[in-house]
């Protein structure tokens, strides 16, 4: 049934109440996620599924890295048109629609290399080499995760209780971070997260940038790389309190850029757990220059998470993001919880 402008209030009140009273077709993120990861293993080979499959207990969950490497799981570019639409749907399950373009953008972007370095690094690049990988059964209440990892991309996601999600460690890179030549010339996956950060250090006065500044040089990479479990980085840079109105609300807008990449659920979940710690709580840090294409490093921090950006490699053309959660990461507090309420 098509509704018009020449539907009366009356009528439009009763079609608006009978969608209400219709049954609900969507489902939790967690019930999406298990939905997709069980479509996509019901069309795998037995050969294929001992690949995508491991144990949740398996150490490989914690196996995590973003550069080109030698990987487990099964890749893109083994399955057939099918399976690899029936991942993407998997991928998205976890994503804000800003942040799948991201992801889906960021592998395009091995193309770009191949044609840049013409083989000349020993590399393989190519934009089918993500794999997918998944740990234990999908909707097990007693918990179940999965993976998407390739160059510049890893996405973690862990389900415990059937419901509640982590989502962490996320990291999102760049390779170029600016395209310079060719059809695509300008596009710049994750221009937002650089230039938000290069905003806010400009926006400080002297005595400001005295304290945000922690070196003249920027680090040769994220400080915590793909470790496995990470502490909060010495206290530094300047902290959110002693910040004017403006650019307390331009800190804000970073961290929701960076947070806002998972879908809407996953994001607000990690927002409020900033908001329950205290936004004022949270310290932003810079290292090097200040100018685009100069070599420069800045994190945000705060009693529940980290987030480090870097861009030094490649004449400062090359960007590494990553979101950390203390507490979270690989869904440790979830799993913890969930132990041991159903252990009580």
């Amino acid at each position: 049934m098509q509704l018009t402008l020449k539907a009366g209030p009356c009528r439009i009140l009763c079609l608006l109440l009978l969608a209400a009273s219709l049954p609900a077709w969507a489902h939790t993120p967690a019930e999406e996620m298990a939905e997709a990861a069980q479509t996509l293993t019901a069309t795998l080979t037995p050969e294929q599924a001992s690949r995508v499959q491991f144990a949740f207990a398996s150490d490989e969950r914690m196996n995590w890295h973003f550069i080109p490497r030698v990987r487990k799981g099964l890749p893109l570019k083994e399955m057939t048109a099918v399976q690899q639409r029936l991942a993407h749907v998997l991928i998205s399950t976890g994503l804000s629609q800003r942040g799948y373009a991201k992801a889906v953008t960021i592998m395009t972007l091995e193309q770009i290399l191949r044609e840049l370095e013409q083989g000349k690094t020993g590399m393989v690049r190519d934009e089918e080499l993500y794999f997918i990988s998944i740990f234990g059964k999908p909707g097990d209440n007693k918990g179940w995760a999965w993976r998407l990892e390739g160059h510049h991309l890893a996405l973690n996601f862990t389900i415990a209780n059937g419901k509640d999600i982590a989502s962490s460690p996320s990291f999102f890179g760049t390779n170029p971070a600016e395209v310079l030549e060719g059809p695509r010339k300008g596009l710049r996956v994750l221009g937002e997260e650089e230039d938000l950060g290069r905003a806010l250090i400009r926006s400080m006065s002297a005595s400001q940038k005295k304290s945000a500044l922690i070196a003249t040089n920027a680090p040769k990479d994220i400080i915590t790389v793909a470790e496995r479990k990470v502490k909060p980085l010495p206290e530094a840079g300047i902290a959110l309190s002693d910040l004017t109105r403006e650019q307390k609300a331009k800190l804000r807008e970073l961290v929701e850029v960076y947070a806002r990449r998972h879908r809407a659920e996953l994001a607000e979940t990690d927002l409020a757990k900033i908001e329950k710690a205290g936004w004022g709580k949270l310290r932003f840090a810079w290292a090097g220059g200040l100018d685009r294409f100069q070599g420069h490093y800045y994190r945000v921090q705060g009693p529940t998470f980290l987030l480090e950006y870097d861009n030094v490699q490649n004449n400062n053309n090359h960007v590494h993001t990553v979101w950390r959660d203390f507490a979270s990461d690989f869904g440790e507090d979830l799993l913890k919880s969930h132990y041991e309420k159903s252990h009580r």
